[in-house]
C-alpha cells in the first residue's frame, strides 16, 4: 500500500526507494508521486528564491586600501534533473538557513578574492561590472551545488579612512565643473547670438550715422584747419615769449652764481682766519700751560729723585757709622771683660782656699735671692704628703743638691769646707 504525495511549483519532491528495493531517486516539481509505505523515502527541497546579503569587511584592494563591501544576491535551486540531483546531494535534509549559510560563504569567498584584484576606483565607479564579475566567477562553483545565481548587485561600498569620501568629493567637483562649463558655454552662445543681432542693428544705424558723420567731419575739418592756423600763430608767439624769458632767467641765474662764488670766497677767507686765531688761542691757553706744567712736573720728579738718592745715601752712611760705633763699643767691652777676667783669674790664683770660700759665701745670698725671686710672687706652697718625715726628707734633698749646683756655677766644691760638712753630715744619735 502507499500514499500519493503532491508538491507545489515552489518545492521539489524527492522519492527514493521502490517496491523492488531500487535506490533510484525520482524528482517531482509541481506535481504528484506515489510512495510505498515503509519502503519509499519522501523528502522535500525548497525551490523558492533565497535572498543572501554577502558582506566582506576591511578587505584590502589591489592598492592596499581596506574597504567594506555589502551585496544582495538572489539564488535558487535549479530544476533540471541532473542539477537538481546535485542540489539534493548537497542540501537534502538541511534547512533553508543552512543552505543560505553554505551559499553565502561561497559568495563571500569569491567576493573577497575579486576585491583583492581591483582598485577602489574600479569597484566604486563601475559597480555593475564588479557585480557581473563576481557572478561570473562564483556561478561555476555554486552551479556544481545545483544552485543558480539569479542576480547579484553591490549594495554598499565604504571604508574607515574616508578614501571613498575623497573620491566622491573629487567626482562632485568634476560634475560641478562640467555644469559650470555647460552654463558658461550656453551663456556664451546666447551672448554670441545676441551680439550678432545687435551687430546687424548697429550696422544699419552706423550706416546712417556715417553719412551724418561725414558731413559733420567735413565741417569739423574746415574748422580745425582754421583753428590750426590760429593756434600755430599763437604757439609761435608763446614760444618766442618763453624763449626770451628763459634767456633772461639764465642771465639772472649766472649773476646769482657769481654773487654766490664771491660770498663763498669771502666766507672761506674768514674761516681760514678763524682757524689761525683758534690755533693761537689753543697754543696760548692749552699748549703753553701744558708745557709749563710738564716742565714743573719734570723738575719736581728730578728733585724727588735727588732727595731720595741723598736720603738713601745718608741712611746708608748712618747705618755704617752706627755699625762701626757698635763694633768699636763691642770690641772695647770685650777687651774690658777679657782684662777683667784675666785680673780675676790672677787674683784667684793669689787667693788661698779660705779666700775663695769667703767669696763664695758672700755670693750665696745674692744667688739665693735670684733663685727665690720667682717664689716671692707665690703666696703659699703646699706639699701633699701623708707622712711628716717625708717633708723633712724633701728639704734635706734640696740642701744636698745645692753644693752640686754651686760647684757647677762657680767651680768651688762646698763639700770640702769643714763647717758645711758638719751641717750636711750631722752626727748620728744612738738609739736608746
Amino acid at each position: 500500500m502507499g500514499n500519493c504525495h503532491t508538491v507545489g511549483p515552489n518545492e521539489a519532491l524527492v522519492v527514493s526507494g521502490g517496491c523492488c528495493g531500487s535506490d533510484q531517486k525520482t524528482y517531482v516539481v509541481g506535481g504528484w508521486a506515489w510512495a510505498w509505505w515503509l519502503i519509499s523515502d519522501i523528502q522535500r527541497i525548497t525551490l523558492e528564491i533565497m535572498t543572501l546579503q554577502p558582506k566582506c569587511e576591511d578587505v584590502e584592494t589591489a592598492e592596499g586600501v581596506a574597504i567594506t563591501v555589502t551585496g544582495v544576491a538572489q539564488v535558487k535551486v535549479m530544476t533540471e534533473n541532473e542539477l537538481l540531483g546535485y542540489a539534493c546531494e548537497q542540501f537534502l535534509g538541511k534547512s533553508v538557513i543552512e543552505i543560505k549559510s553554505v551559499i553565502l560563504q561561497t559568495l563571500e569567498g569569491h567576493l573577497r578574492a575579486i576585491l583583492g584584484t581591483l582598485t577602489v576606483e574600479q569597484i566604486y565607479q563601475d559597480r555593475d561590472r564588479f557585480a557581473t564579475l563576481v557572478r561570473e566567477v562564483a556561478s561555476p562553483d555554486v552551479g556544481r551545488m545545483g544552485i543558480e545565481i539569479l542576480s547579484f548587485t553591490i549594495k554598499d561600498v565604504y571604508d574607515k579612512v574616508e578614501y571613498l569620501s575623497s573620491l566622491g568629493k573629487t567626482q562632485t567637483a568634476a560634475v560641478q565643473r562640467d555644469a559650470d562649463i555647460g552654463v558658461a558655454e550656453a551663456e556664451r552662445d546666447a551672448g554670441i547670438r545676441e551680439a550678432e543681432c545687435k551687430r546687424e542693428m548697429m550696422d544699419v544705424k552706423f550706416l546712417a550715422d556715417t553719412k551724418m558723420a561725414d558731413s559733420k567731419r567735413e565741417l569739423e575739418m574746415q574748422k580745425a584747419s582754421f583753428n590750426q592756423e590760429v593756434n600755430t600763430k599763437k604757439a609761435e608767439a608763446q614760444l618766442a615769449y618763453e624763449l626770451q624769458a628763459a634767456k633772461q632767467q639764465q642771465n639772472i641765474r649766472l649773476e646769482e652764481i657769481e654773487i654766490e662764488v664771491v660770498q663763498r670766497k669771502k666766507q672761506i677767507t674768514i674761516e681760514e682766519k678763524e682757524v689761525i686765531r683758534t690755533e693761537k688761542e689753543l697754543v696760548a691757553t692749552v699748549k703753553r700751560p701744558a708745557e709749563a706744567e710738564a716742565y714743573k712736573m719734570q723738575q719736581l720728579a728730578e728733585g724727588r729723585k735727588i732727595k731720595t738718592v741723598l736720603t738713601a745715601q745718608a741712611e746708608a752712611d748712618k747705618i755704617r757709622l752706627i755699625g762701626e760705633a757698635e763694633a768699636s763699643s763691642i770690641e772695647a767691652v770685650g777687651k774690658a771683660e777679657a782684662e777683667k777676667m784675666r785680673l780675676k783669674a790672677e787674683a784667684y790664683q793669689q787667693y788661698g782656699e779660705a779666700a775663695k770660700t769667703a767669696l763664695v759665701l758672700e755670693a750665696l745670698p745674692m744667688i739665693a735671692s735670684k733663685v727665690a725671686a720667682p717664689l716671692a710672687r707665690t703666696s703659699e706652697i703646699v706639699i701633699l704628703s701623708g707622712d711628716g718625715s717625708r717633708v723633712t726628707g724633701e728639704v734635706n734633698r734640696l740642701l744636698a743638691e745645692l753644693p752640686v749646683s754651686i760647684n757647677a756655677l762657680t767651680g768651688v766644691d762646698l763639700t770640702k769646707i769643714p763647717l758645711l760638712q758638719k751641717m750636711m753630715n750631722p752626727p748620728c744619735q744612738t738609739a736608746m
